[in-house]
């Protein structure tokens, strides 16, 4: 089943349960693929899906700091709630030894030697890693191994 079939019986599930938190962040979710399908006018796939449920997460961790510095503990728990409810849909997280032995890899197999290069490794890594590690932490293990 994709992610976003499972996302639409979430919300109905939530809708039929009364859970509000999950209702709402679901539903952004639906909103947020949507509003990308309208506007490059194509169905998005299961990795394009994924990209944009770790954006919302992202978001959501954004906006807990913000919510910390202005002393709101109601808004920092409530924006982690919305992540927890967000990280089902997403695929297993890529343990960071894994994750290193890929970028190993692509090191080895472009050449790459430097942090210069690191746009090359970066298009092999992406497409293996398939949004099963947020974006940061592949260009900061990136970054890490080149500057050895």
């Amino acid at each position: 089943m994709d992610t976003k079939t499972r996302l639409n019986d979430s919300m109905k599930d939530a809708m039929k349960s009364g859970d509000e938190v999950r209702k709402r962040t679901v539903r952004m979710a639906l909103a947020a693929i949507k509003q990308v399908e309208v506007d490059k006018q194509t169905t998005l796939d299961e990795l394009a899906v994924s990209g944009l449920i770790q954006k919302e997460i992202k978001n959501r961790r954004e906006a807990i700091e913000e919510a910390k510095k202005a002393n709101r503990p109601d808004l920092v728990e409530g924006n982690e709630a919305e992540i927890r409810v967000l990280e089902v849909f997403l695929p297993k997280a890529m343990p960071a030894e894994e994750l290193r032995a890929l970028v190993q890899a692509a090191i080895a197999e472009t050449g790459a030697a430097a942090p210069g290069d690191m746009g090359k490794v970066m298009k092999i890594v992406m497409p293996k890693v398939a949004g099963r590690a947020p974006n940061d932490v592949i260009s900061a293990t990136v970054k890490e191994l080149l500057s050895k």
